[in-house]
């Protein structure tokens, strides 16, 4: 997680960004494992060190030890606090990008691009990879045969996948209609192009199953890798300039809708409700694509209109 091409199938220790954790002292959590509030310092820690250790205990709120030092309290506070105590990588947001005033919903569907844009890079990157090795096995023996290893370059595209569709049914549902009401036709273009992209990644999906049953190491193997490679950067490409299209033309339009606190919420929670999948079983596969701080912030966003249970039960689905 965080701009370091690892694999989804690490732990949640494993998945902390390689460049930011070094040797750091024990940390001691203890806290009800089935509150949020629990799993979120579990979390933030997570990211910090691999020399963490959890105690469950009854107490619905949570305490985290350093050595001799013991804290509790709000989770501004505690986040605070261990970035004070273990400072990379940073995980409070000093101040929020796009200014106190931003609507939520932006900020999450900024947050959104950003996952879907590395995880796009992290396969740009994996088809190259094949590309060079023509056939040959991976070093990584987690990867298995040459088969079994475009099988697992199949699976993660695929959740890409449905990550980008649900996306764009969230833009097309609820943040499109809504500008749609404030000025007809705003939202024409972005709406074309989600209609343009949708073919395009669907025969991506297709060319990966047909490079499944050529036979590993061929020249029409080799060739459809190539062809592939180049499919994918022209998507990764194509997505980079419809992200920033939007984040410059039509995003910014939310703000001048003017929208309540509890309007903001109740738009906030339609977005995650459309996008059912990546808000439970691809959960941990798309925070992956996040930085630290952005993940917390993620996190803080969902907390503020989703009721407890389901906080909780998606963190447990990135700690486990």
């Amino acid at each position: 997680m965080g701009n370091c091409f690892t694999s989804s199938k690490q732990s949640m220790a494993e998945l902390a960004p390689c460049d930011f954790i070094k040797s750091t002292p024990a940390v001691h959590l203890y806290g009800d494992p089935a509150s949020s509030f629990t799993l979120y310092l579990h979390l933030a820690l997570l990211y910090k060190t691999r020399a963490l250790q959890f105690t469950p205990t009854n107490d619905p709120i949570p305490m985290v030890q350093f050595g001799p030092e013991t804290v509790s309290g709000s989770r501004e506070m505690m986040v605070r606090f261990i970035d004070v105590k273990l400072p990379q990588p940073p995980l409070m947001v000093m101040v929020e990008e796009g200014g106190e005033t931003a609507a939520l919903v932006v900020k999450m569907v900024a947050m959104q691009h950003r996952s879907v844009v590395w995880h796009l890079e992290r396969m740009v990157w994996w088809s190259e990879d094949l590309v060079t090795r023509g056939g040959r096995r991976n070093d990584d023996p987690t990867m298995g045969s040459a088969r079994m290893e475009v099988r697992k370059f199949g699976k993660s595209y695929s959740q890409l996948l449905e990550v980008m569709v649900e996306h764009a049914q969230m833009e097309e549902r609820v943040v499109f209609p809504l500008l749609e009401t404030a000025e007809r036709g705003l939202c024409k273009a972005a709406n074309e192009e989600h209609g343009r992209d949708l073919p395009i990644m669907n025969g991506i999906r297709e060319d990966m199953k047909s490079i499944g049953v050529l036979d590993t190491g061929s020249n029409d193997y080799r060739e459809a890798l190539r062809n592939l490679s180049t499919r994918l950067k022209s998507l990764l490409e194509h997505s980079k300039e419809h992200f920033q299209e939007e984040e410059r033309d039509v995003l910014p339009l939310m703000e001048a809708l003017e929208l309540g606190k509890d309007q903001q919420l109740r738009v906030l929670e339609q977005c995650i409700d459309v996008m059912q999948g990546t808000h439970s079983h691809l959960f941990s596969f798309f925070i992956e694509g996040l930085l630290p701080r952005e993940a917390m912030q993620y996190l803080d966003l969902i907390t503020r209109c989703k009721e407890e249970k389901l906080v909780a039960s998606m963190l447990r689905r990135i700690i486990e």
